[in-house]
């Protein structure tokens, strides 16, 4: 291809969203192979009354990847199909239903995404039709280190056949290698979603493109190497924790990120950690190993491609079998997940390793360890305000349990990077944007390193001379060692960028107190301001936190809005589905 319709091509596409891109891929295949064997050009094709919904409920990201990857080729196939968010789409519709594809992701301790919490009551609660008509297929999306593993997934598939469905292809499960379970899972589902809606034309496969020096090259898959500009310590030398403020450069990326998005980072295991396993296995490093296609010493297997840090129910399952330990494989019991939900997040895997030794040949032990995979931080700057730039706040893990060091792959290895760099992407999170509407007030809800976002949306508002108020409850143990971004807060009360600012700080007096108690004792207020529109945010930690937020919310609704515990909850299931209520736990 020449220069110049090169340059045309990348006019064309610039702006466009990986969903776009993947069609656009798909149809020129198609396209391609036509002309090839000189037939007319590709007709969308429509069977009368029937078209394929393609559903997902995605938290992070990923299950809307995947929807998109889907969407795109059935387009580029010439199926009727369109894809709806699950906030999107309208319960009504359901019963009309005759083909439908649903992909999903379990969060936390076994929840739903927020953008299908109202969707999910509804198809496994008591007002859900009979859906004799619908074809369905569902792909759940989980983290194996929790005890509840895809189970919203699995909840949906279960009842969409109690509801009279029958299935198009079996639940596909999908840990967080996403694509080893999501790629052949699509095909077959796609396959039989283009056989059911009658299409006997053959699909060409898409070949692989040889990529475009340019900003749509970096992506999950191909990511930017960013420099380090700045990595400092932003709490006390004697804080028990170590905080970073990062700073990394995107100059010639062409990246772009809006407040509310986050940066996912490839990390490499702490070099002392591999040296732990190999030491403890007697392996050697340097061997040989071949596995999925790709031979790589087992040193490289250990520090790049596989996970060392998290513990995963296959793991458990995987050494219990090899060591024949009965306690072991009674906590994979259903009656046992409260024990397994401890162990999966208190120990990471050479602890049990130690305490079930299995010697493991190098070929095996890649073969059990999951696949290492991204980690993904809130982005804590405005890209008007700091241009080419990207920052992050990273709670560094390392401590000692057991008598043995333990150590976060990513917040390590981020910490450790001085003049190295990141290999990182952006990962967008449309669910977490601030309202289009600058005269609206913001409540923001940020604890501990859940504060980041919100140090973007203070700089986004302040540059873009927003109209409405921003309050913001800061939460942490201490107030002399751990109040991140103490003087930009205090800057941005004086210069009228923020207007409200509430804090709790739980180990400085005897009675801990912690955001939640702060948000009943201003309840007046903020109930107050979210009648009058304002929107609603929340960072931080999933399991705990968060919940505790929530229950906060609802007595607030009840003391000060006369409301009853069930009007509460409807209450702000209401705003999550308006937009106003949004979180972006972990």
């Amino acid at each position: 291809m020449d220069g110049g319709k090169l340059s045309a091509l990348e006019r064309l596409t610039e702006g466009l969203g990986p969903a776009e891109l993947y069609w656009i891929a798909a149809w020129s295949a198609a396209r391609a192979e036509q002309l090839q064997r000189g037939s007319a050009p590709l007709q969308p094709m429509r069977q009368a009354g029937e078209q394929l919904t393609i559903l997902y409920g995605s938290q992070t990201g990923q299950a809307k990847r995947i929807a998109g990857q889907l969407h795109a080729r059935a387009e580029a196939a010439g199926l009727a199909v369109r894809l709806v968010r699950a906030d999107s789409y309208a319960q009504r519709d359901l019963v009309q239903e005759t083909l439908l594809i649903v992909v999903i992701s379990t969060q936390g301790d076994a929840e739903p995404p927020d953008d299908a919490r109202a969707l999910v009551e509804f198809v496994l609660g008591k007002r859900a039709p009979r859906l004799a008509r619908l074809r369905y297929a569902v792909l759940g999306l989980g983290d194996s280190s929790y005890p509840e593993f895809c189970a919203i997934g699995r909840q949906l598939d279960a009842r969409l056949a109690e509801l009279g469905a029958a299935r198009l292809a079996p639940l596909g499960e999908a840990d967080v290698d996403v694509d080893a379970v999501a790629k052949p899972w699509s095909e077959d589902a796609f396959e039989r979603a283009r056989q059911a809606l009658g299409s006997s034309t053959p699909v060409p496969r898409v070949a692989a493109l040889q990529p475009v020096p340019s900003r749509l090259a970096h992506s999950r898959e191909r990511p930017f190497e960013a420099a380090v500009l700045d990595n400092q310590r932003i709490v006390a030398r004697d804080a028990q924790r170590d905080v970073r403020h990062v700073e990394l450069s995107l100059e010639g990326s062409g990246l772009t990120y809006e407040p509310g998005d986050a940066v996912g980072v490839w990390p490499d295991n702490p070099l002392a950690l591999v040296e732990q396993w190999l030491a403890w296995l007697q392996l050697d490093g340097e061997q040989r190993v071949r596995h999925d296609g790709r031979e790589l010493s087992l040193h490289r297997w250990l520090t790049r491609e596989r996970e060392l840090t998290r513990l995963s129910r296959p793991l458990v399952a995987a050494l219990a079998e090899a060591s024949g330990d009965e306690q072991l494989a009674q906590l994979l019991r259903p009656d046992q997940a409260s024990r397994l939900a401890v162990l999966l997040a208190e120990d990471q895997p050479i602890d049990l390793w130690r305490r079930h030794p299995v010697r493991w040949s190098a070929e095996e032990l890649v073969a059990v360890l999951r696949p290492q995979t991204p980690r993904l931080y809130s982005i804590a700057s405005s890209q008007k305000v700091v241009g080419e730039e990207v920052h992050l706040t990273v709670a560094v893990v390392d401590y000692l349990a057991h008598g043995e060091r333990h150590w976060g792959a990513a917040s390590s290895f981020i910490a450790a990077a001085g003049d190295d760099r990141l290999p990182l992407f952006i990962e967008s999170n449309e669910r977490f944007r601030l309202p289009r509407d600058d005269a609206r007030d913001i409540i923001m809800i940020g604890p501990g390193t859940g504060v980041a976002p919100f140090r973007a949306f203070v700089q986004e508002r302040r540059e873009s001379g927003a109209r409405g108020r921003n309050w913001l409850f800061f939460g942490n143990r201490h107030f002399t060692s751990e109040f991140l971004y103490q003087v930009e807060w205090q800057a941005a009360l004086r210069e009228g960028s923020l207007h409200r600012l509430d804090l709790a700080f739980s180990r400085d007096d005897a009675q801990k107190v912690y955001v939640q108690q702060r948000l009943r004792e201003q309840g007046r207020e903020l109930y107050a301001w979210l009648q009058e529109g304002a929107h609603l945010y929340v960072c931080g930690d999933a399991s705990r936190m968060a919940k505790d937020v929530n229950s906060a919310l609802i007595d607030v609704a009840v003391t000060h809005g006369g409301q009853t515990q069930e009007q509460a909850r409807e209450w702000l299931s209401v705003l999550l589905q308006q937009g106003r209520y949004a979180r972006d736990v972990y």
